[in-house]
């Protein structure tokens, strides 16, 4: 019977050295330091809470340093999304798996566990030796305690994503105390499973088969994208590729034997991620992490011979012609990401301190007074986006005659962050005609602090 599903063939990635490698080393390290240490970092505000980056769900407010996020500001997300999807695929088309190979979360989170790994199990060789023929107690030993970091990293990586929504202290307290709710421990809990599992046990998996971007990736490639590549042509040369203790070791020698610079020792195969070899051509496992050049560089290194067997190019360049980096395809992902990031600077920067909406009663629609008058009334939501207490007086315009009415209210106080709904009737004198509508204008003015702006709604007065 034939077997449905491929069996997967373990991958032992071998350590390598290189400026590619300490490129990853570097951003592995930057990114872990933002995720795990920026929720602890403290913020002084005028209101609110003293952590620099909190996602408060209770109090329906995103603080973000100096920037506060609303509910009514979820636009920001959209914009915020948009841009990193004509990000990625700007970049994607100009540099390849870029974004694989380096930010990826699935590909940052497995190089440490890779690093965990090699430091409990040693490098590939030993590794091999460990699994094929290794002492069965050796092997649990070493497996058990790699695993059970593994989930100390998992764990880390859950708990310190739940601190983000909420005061980190106080919820770090109340975390190990069993006082948090159960959707802390949830989180947590469904965070650092699927953490110990992609990152762990899945690994390249995750990117050949789930990962979709694998998949599409293709169709924002053309022949002058950079890609990782295998330069075949001097590789191969006319007899193609040859161990050096199967042919002349000079190089010189080689050349005049036809044989390509490829001296066939696998280690760009070796220290793969996903296990390819790259000088098969392009394919949709590779993730651009590069490590591949720095294996091979250095190699040629030792032997002397020039770099860039293995290096980031172009198919045009590959084929001698010159390479296009400004391309009809680079401004139509660049000109809509520049506008949308301008856009949604602007809209930050200008974001109003003061928030309200008018909202007529539609039940009645309105109302005939025994004098006569006509009355309408309206719904009124206020909102203090500022850092500080404001007080607001309630006026109309527009409309000649008409009174407005907010029983006992005179003037309304909202203290940072506060939100209040106001109910406001407008009164006016009975005009000929019916099923008519006035515009009608909705004058917020703040009284104190000064220098704050008035927000003008409009609406319409029914009769």
């Amino acid at each position: 019977m034939n077997e449905v599903y491929e069996a997967r063939i373990p991958i032992y990635p071998r350590a390598v050295k290189g400026r590619f490698r300490n490129l990853k080393w570097t951003v592995l390290g930057l990114a872990y330091s933002v995720y795990f240490l920026l929720p602890w970092l403290r913020w002084e505000r005028p209101h609110g809470p003293d952590q620099a980056v909190l996602f408060d769900i209770p109090g329906r407010s995103f603080y973000l340093f100096n920037l506060l996020v609303h509910p009514q500001d979820i636009f920001w997300l959209a914009g915020l999304l948009i841009i990193a999807a004509l990000l990625l695929f700007m970049v994607t088309g100009m540099a390849g798996r870029v974004f694989c190979g380096y930010f990826c979360f699935q590909t940052l989170w497995t190089d440490l566990f890779m690093w965990i790994e090699r430091r409990m199990q040693g490098d590939r060789a030993a590794r091999m030796r460990l699994d094929r023929d290794g002492p069965a107690f050796k092997r649990l030993t070493l497996r058990t305690i790699t695993h059970l970091l593994y989930l100390v990293a998992a764990f880390a990586t859950g708990f310190t994503f739940i601190v983000y929504w909420g005061d980190a202290p106080t919820l770090t307290v109340s975390f190990f105390t069993g006082q948090a709710a159960y959707a802390a421990y949830f989180t947590a809990g469904f965070l650092t499973l699927t953490t110990y599992v992609f990152a762990g046990i899945l690994r390249e998996q995750v990117c050949i088969y789930m990962c979709p971007y694998s998949r599409f990736q293709s169709v924002m490639f053309d022949r002058d994208t950079l890609i990782v590549s295998y330069d075949q042509k001097r590789g191969e040369a006319a007899a193609g590729r040859r161990l050096m203790g199967k042919g002349p070791r000079d190089h010189e020698a080689r050349l005049a034997d036809g044989i390509g610079d490829c001296i066939d020792c696998g280690m760009c195969v070796q220290v793969c991620p996903v296990g390819i070899d790259i000088r098969d051509g392009l394919q949709y496992q590779c993730i651009h992490c590069a490590l591949c050049i720095d294996a091979c560089d250095n190699v040629m290194d030792r032997l002397g011979w020039d770099r860039g067997l293995i290096r980031y190019t172009s198919e045009n360049a590959l084929a001698g012609k010159p390479a296009r980096v400004l391309k009809p395809k680079t401004f139509g992902y660049g000109i809509p990401l520049l506008l949308i990031i301008g856009v949604l600077i602007w809209s930050i920067a200008t974001q109003a301190p003061l928030d309200a909406s008018v909202s007529q009663v539609r039940q009645p629609l309105f109302v005939t007074l025994s004098d006569g008058s006509v009355q309408n009334s309206y719904q009124i939501k206020l909102n203090n986006k500022a850092q500080q207490a404001v007080t607001l007086e309630l006026r109309i315009s527009g409309l000649p005659g008409a009174v407005l009415d907010t029983g006992r209210i005179e003037t309304i106080e909202l203290l940072p962050q506060q939100s209040t709904t106001l109910l406001a009737r407008v009164r006016y004198p009975a005009q000929p005609g019916v099923g008519q509508q006035r515009p009608l204008s909705f004058e917020i003015v703040p009284v104190a602090p000064s220098g704050m702006e008035p927000v003008v709604i409009t609406s319409q007065f029914s009769h």
